[in-house]
C-alpha cells in the first residue's frame, strides 16, 4: 500500500483489533510515505497511543513530541505524553502536560484524574526525598565519628546499602559526596565495613551510567582492584561484583540514544572501559593479588571483552585483549605453583585461563586475527632453560584445555613432544606432574592420539606401577583411563584387554574415596571415570559404589571448580544422555556388506538399565550436587559444562514419578537458568526439562513466587521447528497449565508472541499436537487481548474453533469446545457471526448436546446458552431445529445428565419463552382448557 490514508486506516482497524505491532507498522509506513505534517503529527498520535499500550514509554513520549512540534494545541497527543512521562518517572513534565490538558478540556474527567494521581506522586516523592536525605546525613555522621562504637557504625554502613538501593537514597547518597565517604570506608580494617561499602556502591552504579562514569574517575580502577585483589575471598567476590556492575552500566548505556536515568547526555563511556580493562589485565600477573582476586579478574574479563553474539560485527575489543594483553594471560596460564617464582594461583585459575583464552580465541573473525594470536602463543612458548621449559609445557596444557588448535600447533613445534616424553621420565615430582597432565590433555587430541598411544601407553604404566608419589599416579592413571576410551560408546572398539576399563576404574573409584589425598590428585580420578564411563560396565560398578557417588557429588561441592566438567560428563554418561543417533538399518546391512565397522551398543545401556541407575543416582543426591554446580560463579562452568547438566536433569525427570523428587532439592530452580545462558542444544535440553516437571507438577509450588513468570520463555522457545515434536508438545502442555493460572501469566505468555506460534500449531498433522495447542488457546482466550484477535474481521479463527468442535478427535474436540464456550461467553458478538463460519455449525452444535462425554454435552449446552442469550433470531434457528427436542429432554435431567447441564438447559427454554419462540408447559396447558 502507498497511499498514507488506507495504510492510516488499515493501522486504526488493527488498533482497535488489539494487533499493536501491525498498527504500528503501517503508523510507520504511512509516516514516512505522508507530505503533510498535520497528516504526520496525527500518525506520531496514533503510534504514540500503540507504544503506550505495548509499556514502550520511551517511544511512546518521543512521538507524542514529534507530534506536539507540529501541533502544540493537540490534546490527544499531550495526554499521551503525560502518561508516558508519569510511566517514565519524570513527575514534573508529566504534571506539566497534565495540567495543559484540563486547562484545554476543563470537563474532562480522565485528564482531572490523571492530575489528581500526579500531584499526589509528586507530594509523596517530595516527602520521601527529605526523610532520605535526613537519614542519609545521619548514617554519614556515625560512621565519620571515630568514637562511635563498632558496632553502630556497622549497623549505619548496612542501612547506607539499603538506602543505596532505592533511586531516590541512592541519588542522595551520592549529591552528599557519598563517594568520598566510600573511598575512606575501602580503607577500613573492618571486613564488614568494607563490604558495606562495596554493595552500597553497586546500588549507586546499578542501571545508571552517568554516576558509574564519576564514581570509576573519582575512586580510580587502582582502589577497586586493589580491594579486589585482596586476600579475604568475600571481599575479592564483592568487588568483583561491583565492577560486574559497573561493566554493565556502561555497556548498557552505549546502546541508548540518551544515556542515563536522568538523561543527561554523557561522552561515550568507551574510555573508562578500556581503563577499567587495562587494569584487569594488569592484575593478572601482579604478585601482590591473592589467587581469588586473580580469578575474580579473569572472570570478568571472560564476561566483558568477547562479542555477546557473533552477529555483531565489532569485535575491536578482543583484539586490543589480544594484543595488550595476551602474554600476560599466558604468564598466568604458564606458572607452575610448585616453582617459587610467579604468581599465586587457586586450583581453578589454570582452567578459568583455559575458558579466557578459548572465549578471545573464537571471537576472532579472520585467519589474519588467528594467525597473530597463533604466533603471540607461540612466541611466548618457545623459550629455553629447565624452568622455562616446564612453564611452556604448562602453557601448552592450559592452551590444549581452551583453544585446541592452538595447543595442537605449540605442541608440534620442534622438540616440545620430546621434551614432554623425557620430563615424565624426570625423577623430580614437579616435572613429572606438569609433563604427564600435558600428555592427558595432548591424548584427547585426535592428532596426537594415535602418536600417544602407539609411545606413551608403555610410559604411562610405568609411572602408574613405579612411581611412589600418588599425585604421580593418579595422573598416570588418567591418561590410560583417557586413552582406553578411544572408542566411545562403541562397544566393539576397545583398545585394551578385556576386563582392563573395570580395574582401572576400581582404581579410580579408590582414589575418589581417599580422603588422605588433596582434592586436586581426588579431581584426576574424576576425571578417569568420565573417559571410563562410555563402557556400560564401568557406569553400572559406578552407581552401585554409593561411597564413590557421594566422594564425587561432595567434590562438585567444593571450592575446586575444575571438576565441574568431569562431574558433569560422567553423570552424561552415566545416565545415557547424550545424543545417540540410531543408524538406518539399510545402511547397516551396507556396511556390514562391505566390511565397515558398525558401531555396537553394549548390552548394559537399554532403557531397563539406565532407569535403574538413574535412580540410584537420586537417591545418592544427584539434585543437590547439580544445583551446587549451577550456582557456581566460575568460568569453569563453562557452557559445555552446562550443556551436560542440562542433558542430566532432563534424563532425571524423564520418569512422572521423579519429578516431585528433582523440585523439592531445588531441580526446578536451577533449570531456569541453565534455559536462558547454555549453548543452543543445552537451552532445549533444559527447557524440556522444565516443561516436563510444568506438566505434571503444581507451577506455584514447583515455581514459587516470581519464579513462575521466568519459566515462560523457556517454554515458549521450544514452539520452533528446531525442535522435535516431542518438545513441541511438551511446551504446549505447560503453557496450558501456566496459562490456566492467573490474567498475568496470560499476559507474560503473549508478551512473548507465543500466541501467533500456538495458533500455527493448531493446524499441525500430528493429532496430539493439534490438540495441545488447542487446549493452550482455549486457556489463554480467558484474556480480553487474544478475545479481541477472534473479534477482528478477516480472520479463520472462530471458523477453525468450530470445525474442531465438529471432529472425530474427542481431546481436539473438547478443547475447541471449551474455547467456543468461553468466546461467546465473553464476547456475545462472536455469536451472531458463527453461522457465517459454516454450514454445518447446527450439526456441530447438536452433536455436542448428544455426545455421549458429559464434558462435551456440558460444553455444547453453555454455547447454546451463549448463542440464545446474545441474539433473538440465532434463538429462533435453534429452537426450529431439532435442538429443542434435546434440551427439552436435557432439563428434564434424563440419564447421564448432570444437574449443572439440565439447569443450563431449562435456562435456555426459559429464554426462547421469554422471547415468545415456544410457550411453556403452564401456557400450552390454560390453552388445552379454554377450547371447546
Amino acid at each position: 500500500m502507498t497511499d498514507p490514508a488506507a495504510l492510516k486506516e488499515e493501522g486504526n482497524t488493527l488498533f482497535k483489533a488489539g494487533d499493536m505491532q501491525g498498527a504500528i507498522c503501517c503508523y510507520t509506513k504511512a509516516i514516512k510515505l505522508s507530505d503533510s505534517q498535520a497528516e504526520s503529527a496525527v500518525l506520531y498520535r496514533n503510534r504514540s497511543a500503540c507504544y503506550l499500550k505495548l509499556e514502550d514509554y520511551s517511544k511512546a513520549e518521543t512521538d507524542a513530541s514529534k507530534a506536539l512540534d507540529t501541533d502544540p494545541g493537540d490534546v490527544k497527543a499531550r495526554f499521551r505524553r503525560a502518561q508516558a512521562f508519569q510511566k517514565l518517572g519524570r513527575l514534573d513534565q508529566a504534571f506539566l502536560d497534565a495540567q495543559r490538558c484540563a486547562q484545554l478540556e476543563p470537563k474532562n474527567k480522565a485528564f482531572q484524574d490523571l492530575l489528581r494521581q500526579l500531584g499526589a506522586q509528586i507530594q509523596q516523592k517530595s516527602a520521601q526525598l527529605n526523610s532520605t536525605d535526613a537519614r542519609v546525613q545521619q548514617m554519614f555522621s556515625l560512621l565519620l565519628d571515630a568514637s562511635a562504637k563498632d558496632s553502630d557504625r556497622q549497623k549505619a554502613a548496612q542501612n547506607l546499602v539499603v538506602l543505596s538501593r532505592d533511586e531516590a537514597g541512592a541519588e542522595q547518597i551520592f549529591r552528599n559526596d557519598g563517594v568520598k565517604l566510600i573511598q575512606k570506608l575501602l580503607q577500613s580494617k573492618l571486613e564488614d565495613v568494607i563490604l558495606s561499602a562495596l554493595r552500597t556502591l553497586v546500588g549507586l552504579c546499578t542501571g545508571h551510567q552517568s554516576r558509574t562514569m564519576a564514581i570509576v574517575n573519582e575512586l580510580g580502577m587502582e582502589q577497586l582492584c586493589a580491594v579486589m585483589g585482596s586476600g579475604a575471598p568475600t571481599v575479592s567476590l564483592a568487588a568483583c561484583h561491583l565492577l560486574q556492575v559497573m561493566f554493565e552500566a556502561l555497556t548498557e548505556g552505549m546502546k541508548k540514544e540518551i544515556r542515563g536515568k536522568d538523561e543527561a547526555i554523557l561522552p561515550e563511556p568507551s574510555k573508562e572501559l578500556r581503563s577499567m580493562l587495562h587494569h584487569l589485565l594488569e592484575m593478572l600477573p601482579a604478585s601482590n593479588v591473592s589467587g581469588p582476586g586473580r580469578d575474580s579478574a579473569i572472570n570478568l574479563l571472560v564476561k566483558q571483552v568477547p562479542r555477546k553474539s557473533l552477529k555483531n560485527p565489532d569485535n575491536s575489543l578482543t583484539l586490543w585483549v589480544t594484543d595488550q594483553g595476551l602474554k600476560k594471560i599466558l604468564q598466568v596460564a604458564g606458572t607452575v605453583p610448585e616453582l617459587s617464582e610467579g604468581p599465586p594461583l587457586t586450583d581453578n585459575t589454570h582452567m578459568s585461563c583455559s575458558v579466557l583464552l578459548s572465549k578471545l580465541y573464537d571471537d576472532l573473525k579472520s585467519d589474519k586475527e588467528r594467525e597473530n594470536f597463533n604466533k603471540l602463543c607461540e612466541e611466548y612458548v618457545h623459550r629455553s632453560g629447565l624452568d622455562a621449559k616446564l612453564r611452556a609445557i604448562q602453557t601448552v596444557s592450559v592452551l590444549l584445555q581452551g583453544p585446541s588448535d592452538v595447543g595442537n600447533r605449540t605442541l608440534e613445534m620442534s622438540g616440545m613432544m620430546d621434551a614432554v616424553i623425557s620430563l615424565c621420565a624426570s625423577e623430580d615430582v614437579t616435572h613429572q606432574q606438569v609433563a604427564v597432565e600435558a600428555l592427558i590433555h595432548a591424548a584427547g587430541k585426535a592428532k596426537r592420539a594415535s602418536f600417544i598411544t602407539a609411545n606413551g601407553v608403555a610410559l604411562l604404566k610405568d609411572l602408574y606401577k613405579k612411581s611412589e608419589n600418588d599425585r604421580i599416579r593418579v595422573r598416570a592413571l588418567v591418561g590410560l583411563c583417557k586413552l582406553g576410551s578411544a572408542g566411545g560408546t562403541d562397544f566393539s572398539m576397545k583398545q585394551f584387554a578385556e576386563g582392563s576399563t573395570l580395574k582401572l576404574a576400581k582404581q579410580c573409584r579408590k582414589w575418589l574415596c581417599n580422603e588422605s589425598l588433596p582434592p586436586t590428585s581426588r579431581r584426576w580420578s574424576v576425571e578417569g571415570l568420565a573417559y571410563l564411563t562410555f563402557d556400560a560396565d564401568v557406569k553400572e560398578d559406578l552407581v552401585e559404589d554409593k561411597n564413590a557417588l557421594l566422594a564425587m557429588f561432595d567434590l562438585a561441592k567444593s571450592e575446586d571448580k575444575t571438576v565441574l566438567f568431569a562431574v558433569g560428563s560422567t553423570l552424561v554418561n552415566c545416565t545415557n544422555s547424550y545424543d545417540v543417533e540410531k543408524p538406518d538399518p539399510q545402511m547397516v546391512e551396507l556396511a556390514k556388506y562391505a566390511k565397515q565397522h558398525v558401531p555396537e551398543e553394549h548390552p548394559k545401556d537399554a532403557r531397563s538399565y539406565v532407569e535403574k541407575r538413574l535412580l540410584k543416582l537420586l537417591e545418592a543426591g544427584v539434585v543437590s550436587a547439580l544445583v551446587c554446580m549451577v550456582k557456581q560463579e566460575s568460568p569453569a562452568l563453562t557452557e559445555a559444562c552446562k550443556e551436560c547438566i542440562g542433558r542430566v536433569f532432563l534424563a532425571l525427570v524423564e520418569r512422572q514419578e521423579d519429578r516431585g523428587t528433582v523440585v523439592a532439592q531445588g531441580g526446578g530452580k536451577a533449570l531456569i537458568p541453565l534455559a536462558s545462558d547454555n549453548t543452543d542444544v543445552g537451552k532445549i535440553k533444559a527447557a524440556q526439562a522444565l516443561a516436563k516437571i510444568t506438566i505434571t507438577s503444581n507451577p506455584e509450588i514447583a515455581f514459587p513466587g516470581e519464579r513462575i513468570y521466568e519459566v515462560v520463555r523457556p517454554l515458549v522457545s521450544l514452539l520452533s521447528l528446531e525442535c522435535t515434536l516431542l518438545q513441541n508438545f511438551e511446551a504446549l502442555m505447560a503453557l496450558t497449565n501456566l496459562a490456566g493460572i492467573s490474567e498475568r501469566l496470560r499476559q507474560k505468555i503473549i508478551k512473548e508472541k507465543a500466541v501467533p506460534k500456538v495458533e500455527g500449531y493448531m493446524f499441525e498433522e500430528h493429532e496430539l499436537v493439534r490438540a495441545s495447542a488447542t487446549e493452550c488457546m482455549c486457556n489463554l482466550v480467558l484474556s480480553t487481548e487474544v478475545q479481541k484477535l477472534f473479534l477482528a474481521t478477516g480472520n479463520d479463527r472462530l471458523k477453525l474453533i468450530v470445525l474442531y468442535s465438529g471432529e472425530e478427535d474427542e481431546r481436539l474436540r473438547k478443547a475447541a469446545a471449551g474455547t467456543l464456550a468461553m468466546l461467546t461467553a465473553e464476547q456475545p458478538e462472536l455469536c451472531s457471526r458463527i453461522p457465517g463460519t459454516t454450514t454445518h455449525w447446527l450439526e456441530i452444535v447438536q452433536a455436542l448436546l448428544l455426545s455421549e462425554m458429559s464434558d462435551l454435552r456440558h460444553r455444547g449446552v453453555v454455547i447454546v446458552h451463549n448463542m440464545m442469550q446474545a441474539d433473538r433470531s440465532l434463538a429462533e434457528t435453534l429452537m426450529e431445529s431439532e435442538a429443542l427436542e434435546i434440551l427439552s429432554v436435557m432439563a428434564k435431567g434424563g440419564e447421564g445428565t448432570s444437574d449443572p447441564v439440565s439447569k443450563i438447559a431449562q435456562n435456555c427454554l426459559d429464554k426462547a419463552v421469554a422471547y415468545g419462540i415456544i410457550k411453556s408447559r403452564q401456557e400450552k396447558d390454560t390453552n388445552k382448557g379454554t377450547e371447546p
